[in-house]
C-alpha cells in the first residue's frame, strides 16, 4: 500500500488518528482441502474458535460500521470489528452459522461487478461469489455488505476515471441491489494512495479500512488485523495485544 501524502488527503487534519478497537480480516471460511496458496482460507472450525476466545475475552464481534458507530459515542468497549473480503459463497455457507452460534454479526467486502462470478484477480484456484440474491441474504441475516471495488483492482496510482468507477460505481451498484445505503469501503490488497482516499470520501461512504497490522489510520483508512488460516487462539490473542499497545501509543 502506499501511505505517502499525508493523512489528511485520506480524512481529517494530518495526523488525525482514530483509537478504536482491532479489527479482524478474514476471506474465504471454509472446510475445502483444495490448495490454498493465497492464504485466504480459514476453517470453519477455527472461526469457531477465534469467536469462542473472543466471548471468553469479554468481547463482541461486529461490523465495521457498528464498531465506528459505536466509537463515535464513546462506547465501543468490549466490541471487535469482523470483517470478512471479497465476498465468498462460503460466507453464507459456513461463516453465518458459526458467527449466529455467538451471537456476532460482520462486514462482507463485496466485488461488485464479479456478482455470481468468481476470484478471477487470483491465479487460482478460482472461488465463488455472492450473486445479487446471496447479497441480499447476507444484510437479511444482519451483517454489513460493503464494496470492495468492482473488479478487485489496485487502486494505488489508478487515473480519475478508473478510481470513479471502481470506487463510485461499484457503491451505485450494491445500494441498487440492496436498495440502502452502503456506508463502508474496502481498499483490495490494502492498496490505497491519497487519490484512491479522496475518491472514496468523495463517493460517499462512512469509512474505509485497508490490509496491514500497522498504527492506526484514519476513518478512511482504518488498519485490520489479519487473521492467518493457521492462527491459533495464542496467535489471535498476541494480535489483539499488539494492536492494543499500538493504540494507546497513537495518542489521538
Amino acid at each position: 500500500m502506499t501511505l505517502a501524502a499525508s493523512t489528511s488527503a485520506a480524512g481529517g487534519p494530518a495526523g488525525t488518528r482514530l483509537r478504536v478497537p482491532p479489527v479482524l480480516m478474514y476471506h474465504s471460511i471454509s472446510p475445502s482441502r483444495q490448495p490454498d496458496p493465497h492464504r485466504v482460507r480459514v476453517h470453519p472450525a477455527r472461526l469457531d474458535r477465534h469467536l469462542r476466545l473472543l466471548r471468553r475475552l469479554g468481547l463482541r464481534g461486529v461490523p465495521l460500521a457498528e464498531l465506528l458507530a459505536a466509537h463515535d459515542r464513546g462506547a465501543a468497549g468490549g466490541l471487535v470489528g469482523l470483517t470478512f473480503d471479497d465476498g465468498y459463497t462460503d460466507f453464507l455457507e459456513h461463516a453465518v452459522p458459526v458467527l449466529a452460534r455467538h451471537g456476532m454479526t460482520g462486514t462482507l467486502y463485496v466485488v461488485a461487478g464479479r456478482l455470481g462470478g468468481a476470484n478471477e484477480w487470483d491465479a487460482g484456484p478460482r472461488l465463488d461469489l455472492v450473486d445479487a440474491a446471496q447479497v441480499r441474504a447476507v444484510a437479511a441475516a444482519g451483517h454489513e455488505v460493503g464494496s470492495h471495488t468492482l473488479t478487485h483492482v489496485r487502486l494505488a496510482g489508478a487515473d480519475p476515471a478508473t478510481l470513479a468507477e471502481e470506487v463510485a460505481g461499484s457503491r451505485r451498484v450494491l445500494q441498487d441491489v440492496l436498495q440502502a445505503e452502503v456506508p463502508g469501503f474496502c481498499y483490495p490488497w490494502g492498496d490505497f494512495d491519497a487519490a484512491a482516499a479522496a475518491a472514496v470520501r468523495a463517493a460517499g461512504y462512512d469509512h474505509a479500512c485497508v490490509t496491514g497490522d500497522y498504527s492506526p489510520g484514519d476513518r478512511f483508512t482504518v488498519p485490520r488485523c489479519y487473521v492467518a488460516p493457521s492462527d491459533t487462539a495464542a496467535h489471535l490473542v498476541a494480535r489483539l495485544a499488539r494492536h492494543s499497545l499500538r493504540v494507546r501509543g497513537a495518542g489521538a
